[in-house]
């Protein structure tokens, strides 16, 4: 039997992972010296209360998570005689992958039949959602790890993602966006667009003044990028800015006579100490990244 796993840093929730199947690894963040992890230190993600705390002054941290955390997450289901599909989000934006390496390599000298698979999104929170739901859906309908395996081998990079940080600050400390430099400072109104790339790293790619701005350059993307959009989920993503998430929800549907499946989800406390709050995004099927 394969098991499936994913992180929290996909934007995946207990609700949704327990539909699918999924064991859920908690990706933790750091508040004022006190780590949480999220879905194992709370049930539910009280994204209000969290994003206000953001918004008061609050900076959070992350951390990796070592090598023996991954043992305890893993060695569960190798025991079992279960494999392990192990779907999560970009490796190129953490070392923690050298620390779950370092675990797989020494579970698999002690359960050597066992099998481990790892589907790398090249992303984080709404595109590592669309995709986690995309093989969960897979993975209900029966297909073989090998068939989901070839499916994200063609698929993963016709996956898209574009959003827009309301406040710089979070993302200046963070350090996480290449050619972050491209953003003019600290303009008021300035909201940077900001997308994955290829190789599964943030990059700022334009700026805009407002939000309504920032939300019409998103729809823009979408019509530009677009690859057979209405065939598959449309994920908005936000940081405690449901009115905004809403408000570019109509506009893509405008644009395309209301044929999207569009769904909106909260981003997870973890990624969003990064982006701060009233971030907004939109991931979708795209010709290319």
């Amino acid at each position: 039997m394969v098991v499936l796993f994913t992180d929290t840093d996909t934007d995946i929730n207990l609700e949704v992972a327990e539909y699918y199947g999924y064991k859920l690894i908690s990706m933790p963040y750091i508040v004022l010296g006190e780590e949480i992890k999220p879905y194992e230190d709370f049930k539910v993600f009280n994204s209000k209360e969290f994003y206000d705390m953001l918004r008061s002054g609050t900076i959070p941290s992350t951390c990796a998570i070592n090598p023996e955390v991954y043992k305890a997450y893993f060695e569960e289901e190798f025991a079992k005689g279960n494999d392990i599909l192990y779907v999560h989000f970009s490796k190129a934006m953490s070392g923690t992958f050298n620390a779950m390496n370092i675990a797989v390599e020494e579970l698999l000298e002690k359960y050597p039949e066992r099998k481990f698979y790892t589907i790398d999104t090249k992303a984080i929170t709404i595109l590592s959602y669309s995709i986690v739901r995309s093989v969960g859906d897979m993975y209900k309908e029966g297909k073989s790890v090998e068939e989901i395996l070839e499916w994200a081998n063609k698929e993963v990079d016709h996956f898209a993602q574009y959003f827009f940080a309301d406040d710089l600050k979070f993302f200046r400390k963070s350090g996480r966006i290449s050619n972050f430099s491209g953003i003019m400072g600290n303009l008021i109104g300035v909201k940077p667009i900001i997308y994955m790339d290829k190789d599964g790293m943030m990059t700022n790619i334009s700026k805009e003044r407002g939000r309504h701005n920032a939300l019409n350059k998103l729809v823009d993307y979408v019509l530009e990028l677009g690859d057979e959009v209405e065939k598959h989920r449309v994920i908005i993503g936000h940081s405690d800015a449901y009115e905004l998430a809403l408000k570019l929800k109509d506009m893509l549907q405008e644009k395309f006579n209301n044929k999207l499946d569009i769904e909106i989800v909260v981003v997870n406390p973890t990624a969003g100490s990064h982006c701060g709050p009233d971030a907004v995004g939109v991931s979708f099927h795209c010709k290319h990244r």
